[in-house]
């Protein structure tokens, strides 16, 4: 299966090892991408995992997950990262309601001993 980031690669060979633990992934664009993957599988407890750790008390697994399984992920759009801990992204899905819907956001990521961590979002537009 193409993998739900729209990186052009296979599941297996993109996402797959993060969602799985085998690797971590190497950049704050690529636990980004690995995200929306996790959204789109569902997969809460990797979303869970791949937050920041001070920031967790504010997410809740359960929530992810339904907000995962409720949608219908289609495309990842990559708008521009302007540092290394910041990716602006569009995210376009399909809401419960059948209505297209585009989250537009700058999301800030943290580098802890060797592991990329989600931080916040900045909602766009």
């Amino acid at each position: 299966m193409n993998c739900p980031c729209c990186s052009g690669k296979t599941y297996e060979e993109c996402c797959k090892p993060y969602h799985n633990g085998e690797k971590n992934a190497p950049t704050a664009e690529a636990l980004m991408r690995s995200r929306f993957s996790a959204f789109a599988i569902p997969n809460g407890e990797y979303l869970m995992d791949t937050t920041l750790p001070s920031k967790r008390k504010y997410h809740n697994k359960k929530d992810l997950q339904e907000w995962g399984e409720s949608n219908k992920w289609t495309r990842l759009e990559i708008i521009n990262k302007p540092s290394l801990y910041k990716v602006e992204f569009k995210a376009f899905y399909i809401d419960e309601n059948n209505k297209a819907q585009i989250h537009h956001e700058l999301s800030t990521f943290k580098l802890i001993q060797n592991r990329w961590y989600y931080v916040s979002g900045e909602f766009l537009e």
